[in-house]
């Protein structure tokens, strides 16, 4: 069994298990593998306050609803017949 080209790891892990593996090859990083690492550096504080917008609207959207819940109960006890508490 032939080791695919470039991976010296597999080739040795081929090999008899008494013999040291002569080098080891370390690929430098890809190209993609540097910008993810870029991105991921550039965007910590854009995702902490992404997620501080996100919880703010969270907290503004339950306030919308308990208003809606609010006024949807005085248009009901407006609009029934006779006195009612509100």
């Amino acid at each position: 069994m032939q080791a695919a080209p470039g991976n010296a790891v597999f080739a040795n892990a081929t090999r008899a298990s008494s013999a040291p593996p002569s080098t080891l090859t370390v690929r430098p990083p890809s190209f993609t593998g540097a910008l993810r690492a870029l991105e991921e550096l550039l965007m910590r504080g854009g995702q902490r306050t992404a997620r501080r917008n996100a919880w703010t609207a969270v907290l503004e959207d339950r306030r919308r609803a308990k208003d809606r819940r609010e006024a949807q109960h005085v248009l009901e006890a407006v609009a029934a017949p006779g006195p009612q508490a509100t």
